[in-house]
């Protein structure tokens, strides 16, 4: 029997995020958060092979997919997709849920557990480690680097801004960015990432997500909040993904302090084989570590 879906859409202060919900409405609440320039298509595949007695809220992070973007002017910043995310559960009146984060929406849940922990009762990383460090040396530059590529992006005509594409051209640029996506991958993403105007189609993202995020933690920092996760976490990574495709050196180098930090709190690590997009490419693979994990850590306990 298909799973129930349904399209979501809650109201803030700028527009609307929107989303879909996958399960029963008495199901007990798992919400999905996307990587970085993907929307909540990227967990089409995956879904369907989790357990039924949960109801999945995958949204479309602000700014992607068929959620509105921010105001002119602003920033696209870790605190503010913490705060969207409780304007999302505290329009569906989420009391306690699970989360399920893949790439940077790994690190909005890895946040959010720890700012939230009476919230969250299991987290789920996809090809992430949930609160990846910056080194306090290169703090200033990288913030330096995103508020210079505003600025200038700020200079632009709304012409240059936008970029029209047939849909082959808007797969090819897909594929070039995303090489770990199949094509099969690339034509989900696009359901919700392209929308048509005259002459073609543009993408739905927001230019600006792809600038540097200039709120960064610390070490410290980071390892002071994973500290304060009170979920049982599972992070699912893949032998050919997110460590291999980390741009700065500066964060990768701190990869396996994180790592050792989750296994001294007990949390589940494993490794699956794969590139960065393995959830939604090959679901199989990943989908039984996710639902042994929510029937043992979530369904058991109730």
């Amino acid at each position: 029997m298909a799973a129930e879906v349904s399209e979501l859409s809650i109201p803030v202060p700028w527009g609307e995020i929107r989303g879909r919900v996958w399960g029963p409405d008495h199901g007990r609440p798992v919400l999905c958060l996307h990587g970085w320039a993907d929307n909540c298509g990227a967990f089409n595949t995956l879904i369907p092979l989790l357990p039924k007695e949960f109801r999945y809220i995958v949204v479309d992070l602000v700014g992607h997919g068929l959620s509105s973007h921010r105001p002119p002017g602003d920033f696209y910043t870790l605190p503010d997709y913490l705060m969207d995310v409780l304007r999302v559960t505290d329009a569906l009146q989420l009391r306690k849920f699970s989360v399920i984060g893949h790439c940077m929406g790994g690190d909005i849940a890895g946040m959010f557990s720890a700012l939230y922990p009476e919230m969250v009762d299991a987290l789920v990383l996809l090809d992430n480690y949930g609160l990846l460090p910056t080194d306090s040396k290169e703090i200033c530059k990288v913030v330096r680097q995103g508020m210079d590529q505003i600025l200038q992006f700020e200079k632009k005509t709304e012409e240059e801004k936008m970029r029209v594409y047939t849909y082959e051209k808007a797969v090819e640029r897909l594929f070039a960015a995303n090489p770990s996506l199949s094509e099969r991958s690339v034509h989900i993403l696009l359901e919700r990432g392209l929308v048509q105007v005259e002459g073609g189609f543009v993408f739905s993202r927001d230019l600006r997500v792809n600038f540097k995020n200039i709120v960064r933690i610390s070490l410290e920092q980071s390892l002071e909040m994973q500290s304060k996760i009170q979920a049982p976490v599972l992070a699912v990574l893949t032998d050919k993904g997110f460590n291999q495709i980390l741009s700065e050196s500066s964060q990768s180098k701190f990869i396996s302090t994180v790592l050792e930090g989750l296994k001294n709190r007990n949390h589940t690590v494993v490794t699956v084989p794969g590139d960065h997009h393995v959830h939604l490419n090959n679901p199989e693979v990943v989908a039984p570590f996710v639902a042994d994990f929510l029937r043992t850590r979530v369904l058991s306990k109730l």
